[in-house]
């Protein structure tokens, strides 16, 4: 063999599983707590996936893409969150370590797809924990103008942005209806988004200061965004019921023509939603980074990662068919979708229980994409591919508190100082792709070593990762062009930044 292919071979170097397995039977102060029990792992899934989708999205892609048929988008979703859900849930338990496909990928594909899908997960979490930062502050800053609380304006919007008070409330001009007369009305410009960058540093705090407690805080809002969902689906049964000719209106074109725009309606708009929607689906994957976290990985991580998505799924699926039956999907394109729908209910109170459960589940969201987030820099700098000091474990949190602090600082100041617009549809493309990559990894991972004891086994070799790779990569090509030139641009830097400074530290690669 050249020199040439040499060095190419070990691009591709994989980490051996005797190391992993070392890693995730390590125990003492320098390692991460075992303290995730399965109640927990279900509820830190479903505080990552309920929030942004269920309270934004879910109008915007009905409206945008897909009419009421979002409700197959949310299927389709579902459908390739399932294939790779059960190829997650055989890695999860075969190698309970923190990392999630950056880990899978090191462990079947080769280092350089490792650090690919290492990197792009910083896309997936970092920049998705920004874009619900942006999102959670908007909900904050209406819900305490309702009590007549007003923040100075100038530091409730990112630099630039133009604010006018108006009906009693602080709001971005862009966002009025066109032809709203604001002249001699007061006016402001945003110069810092102060609440953004405020709640990512309280969220980083509670995770700097244990596993446990975090988990414990996410469960106890999960219980509370839950209820209020529930109380939306009760609410909106009993409106459908009373007025069964509205929903039959709403409902006679259940998929409108295709406006001749690949992606804007018809079947292909259904596709584009269910890629668009796959935002709120990012959750269940960030399970798998608090592996080596579980108390009994082998057995709970499945029902972790398995439980989250399918509850989920199936409350997505009545909220988005409720709401499209209670209001016209033409009037769904608007940041705050179910609000509107409890206004068409009649309930004055609707807009305070919306506020308030979009409130509470933005904040887990962010806890948990934060979360995966440092679990990631933990494990690559474990493996040599970031500096020492992202895997440092506080002595007495037993969390990876540098990384942790580090990650916090630099998404806080993203929804502070830039306007944030197009991201859900990067993060969905990074969430996609991790998808692919894991599938795959199942798969070969099962020919190359089919003697490992696996405490779950996804079923129907080769079958479903195989249609996890296609679904995953349909919903990819679903995706406008745009987001595909940002996705290779942000890999590029992220190849730079390998061959400067990963390859030359890799531990596997100094072993090999």
């Amino acid at each position: 063999m050249s020199n040439q292919d040499s060095a190419l071979s070990r691009l591709f170097v994989t980490k051996p599983m005797e190391l992993l397995l070392n890693e995730a039977s390590e125990t003492g102060e320098h390692s991460l707590k075992r303290a995730l029990g399965p109640v927990n792992l279900i509820t830190l899934g479903i505080g990552a996936i309920i929030g942004a989708g269920i309270f934004v999205l879910t109008g915007q892609a009905a409206a945008q893409h897909a009419g009421p048929a979002i409700i197959l988008s949310f299927v389709l979703a579902g459908i390739a969150c399932a294939f790779a859900g059960l190829c997650y849930a055989e890695f999860a338990s075969l190698i309970p370590i923190a990392g999630s496909a950056y880990t899978y990928g090191y462990a079947t594909l080769g280092e350089l797809f490792a650090w690919i899908i290492g990197w792009d997960l910083v896309l997936e979490y970092a920049l998705g924990a920004a874009t619900v930062a942006s999102g959670w502050s908007g909900y904050f800053v209406s819900f305490l103008q309702d009590f007549g609380v007003y923040i100075p304006p100038s530091l409730t919007a990112t630099p630039g942005t133009e604010l006018v008070f108006i009906n009693e409330r602080w709001t971005a001009v862009t966002t009025l209806a066109a032809g709203t007369n604001i002249e001699g009305l007061p006016m402001a410009v945003g110069v810092f988004n102060l609440t953004a960058f405020v709640v990512v540093l309280l969220v980083s705090a509670i995770l700097v200061i244990g596993i446990k407690e975090s988990a414990n805080f996410n469960s106890a809002i999960v219980v509370v965004k839950v209820a209020i969902v529930l109380v939306f689906i009760g609410i909106g049964l009993v409106y459908i019921i009373q007025h069964p000719d509205i929903a039959k209106a709403n409902w006679s074109v259940f998929i409108p023509e295709n406006t001749g725009t690949y992606g804007y309606f018809g079947i292909s708009g259904i596709a584009t939603g269910a890629a668009v929607v796959f935002f709120a689906y990012i959750g269940f994957d960030a399970v798998s980074t608090a592996a080596q976290e579980a108390k009994n990985p082998q057995r709970d991580m499945p029902i972790g990662i398995l439980g989250s998505l399918v509850i989920c799924t199936i409350l997505y699926i009545l909220v988005a068919g409720i709401l499209t039956a209670m209001v016209n999907y033409t009037r769904l394109n608007v940041p705050d979708p179910v609000a509107v729908g409890i206004d068409e209910a009649g309930l004055p109170w609707g807009s305070f229980l919306v506020k308030a459960g979009a409130i509470f589940g933005l904040a887990t969201v962010m806890l948990v994409m934060l979360l995966g987030q440092s679990r990631v820099f933990y494990s690559m700098s474990r493996d040599g591919l970031l500096p020492k000091w992202a895997g440092k474990i506080h002595p007495r949190f037993r969390t990876p508190y540098v990384s942790t602090i580090v990650v916090g600082l630099l998404v806080a100041f993203l929804p502070a100082l830039l306007p944030i617009s197009d991201l859900s549809h990067l993060v969905s493309i990074g969430t996609l792709l991790a998808f692919v990559i894991v599938s795959a990894g199942t798969w070969i991972l099962r020919i190359r070593k089919p003697e490992l004891h696996r405490p779950f086994k996804t079923p129907w070799i080769p079958f479903t990762p195989i249609a996890g790779i296609v679904v995953s990569m349909y919903l990819m090509l679903s995706l406008p062009a745009v987001t595909w030139e940002r996705l290779l641009i942000w890999l590029a830097i992220g190849l730079v930044i390998y061959f400067v400074y990963g390859k030359a530290h890799s531990h596997v690669q100094k072993i090999a």
